[in-house]
């Protein structure tokens, strides 16, 4: 099979993962409505009280462990067989590795690493809970590869040259309403497909996306099908 020389970046938040059964900040049931954000999702927060973010984030972390690609996930894997594929997530789940994609940068961490208070240049694997104690090989606290509310992105600049050079753009998941990711679709070039795929039926202000309204595991296959008839091989 040849691969179409498109470069794809996407665009992937909450939306997605929730199709999967975990929980997001926005949900009214979810895991996050147990909790005020500014009690586990701080820097600030894990100063005060970091038995009560670690607890947090080890109840996250058994959901992303109980939870299954869907198939907006599969979908997603499935480009790489026809297009140079980038996925930039703001999900800390592994979802998309699990489904098959091999080229995905997480911007706000992952929930199945941990790391030292000190510095993010070491990671852990982490699939059970993280307590107050438990310390890396540097002899420091271990605490979640997130990033919290506070704290820089510090991959904002790999993926912002990854969106600059993409042909086509797809959004899925998120609205895009949390700086600094929020930013990154005014990278891309004026040439670049942008499409959007969410329930609702708003549109991102300041650029033109083509709009597939439904739920992702509904409308991403039927973007990834649309893609590959549109750039499949004479």
């Amino acid at each position: 099979m040849n691969k179409s020389e498109k470069k794809i970046a996407i665009l992937s938040g909450a939306g997605i993962s929730a199709e999967s059964g975990l929980s997001t900040f926005r949900d009214n049931d979810g895991l996050w409505e147990k909790y005020d954000l500014n009690d586990v999702a701080t820097i600030d927060a894990w100063h005060k009280n970091p038995e009560l973010v670690l607890s947090f984030y080890d109840a996250r972390r058994a959901q992303v462990l109980k939870a299954n690609p869907n198939k907006a996930h599969y979908a997603l894997a499935e480009l790489e067989n026809h297009f140079n594929v980038e996925i930039i997530t703001q999900n800390i789940d592994d979802l998309h590795e699990r489904s098959g994609s091999s080229n995905v940068l997480h911007l706000h961490g992952e929930i199945l690493k941990g790391r030292s208070i000190l510095n993010d240049i070491h990671l852990y694997p982490v699939s059970g809970d993280i307590k107050l104690g438990d310390l890396t090989p540097d002899g420091h606290q271990m605490r979640p590869h997130v990033v919290w509310f506070g704290e820089a992105v510090p991959r904002m600049t790999d993926a912002e040259v990854l969106v600059r050079e993409c042909d086509i753009l797809i959004v899925v998941g998120t609205s895009l309403n949390v700086y600094p990711a929020a930013g990154l679709r005014y990278a891309c070039s004026d040439q670049c497909e942008k499409f959007l795929v969410d329930p609702s039926d708003f549109q991102l202000s300041g650029q033109q996306f083509e709009h597939f309204q439904g739920s992702a595991t509904e409308k991403i296959p039927e973007l990834v099908n649309k893609l590959i008839q549109d750039y499949k091989s004479p």
